[in-house]
């Protein structure tokens, strides 16, 4: 008898241990300050990335000049290793999201993956004297300007007019 005897004293200290961490939890939750709220996105500077990227590619490379400050740009890379990839991201007045990618990889791969499994519409706009193709369906919709050297994309979850006027501030380099 005297075993069984133990044994719920064991179980008994186990689950009054238990209630009490459950009781310090909830205390440190409920009075310790804690902030919901999505993240803001922090504003990155792309100029050096920019001119880094206008001496090392082998085509000019588009940004964007004219945006209102409410476009903020959030991310930005150049990989010369990579097809000289160019990305320039931003976090669009309405909080969705823009972006402007670059390169000299084989067309139909780098469209694919840039507008991440859009696909081509008959659809076209004319910007500053240039013919934009439309793709749609994918992640992001996208305006999509073939070149010789390089191929330039605007996808994103932005709206096309977003994407037009980002196709329309980007001036090469």
């Amino acid at each position: 008898m005297a075993g069984s005897n133990g044994k719920q004293k064991t179980v008994r200290d186990m689950v009054l241990s238990l209630g009490l961490i459950g009781i310090a939890a909830a205390l440190i939750y409920v009075f310790i300050p804690h902030d919901d709220s999505p993240r803001e996105l922090p504003r990155v500077d792309y100029r050096v990335e920019l001119l880094t990227a206008r001496r090392a590619a082998a085509y000019p490379v588009a940004a964007p000049e004219g945006l209102s400050k409410d476009w903020k740009a959030t991310s930005v890379r150049f990989q010369g290793d990579r097809f000289d990839a160019w990305h320039l991201g931003f976090h669009t007045p309405g909080g969705q999201y823009v972006q402007v990618e670059q390169s000299t990889q084989k067309p139909s791969e780098f469209i694919d993956e840039a507008t991440q499994g859009s696909t081509v519409t008959k659809a076209t706009e004319q910007i500053d004297g240039r013919t934009w193709t439309r793709f749609t369906g994918g992640r992001y919709d996208a305006l999509v300007l073939p070149g010789k050297a390089s191929t330039t994309v605007v996808a994103g979850t932005g709206s096309f007019q977003q994407l037009t006027e980002m196709a329309q501030a980007l001036k090469l380099a």
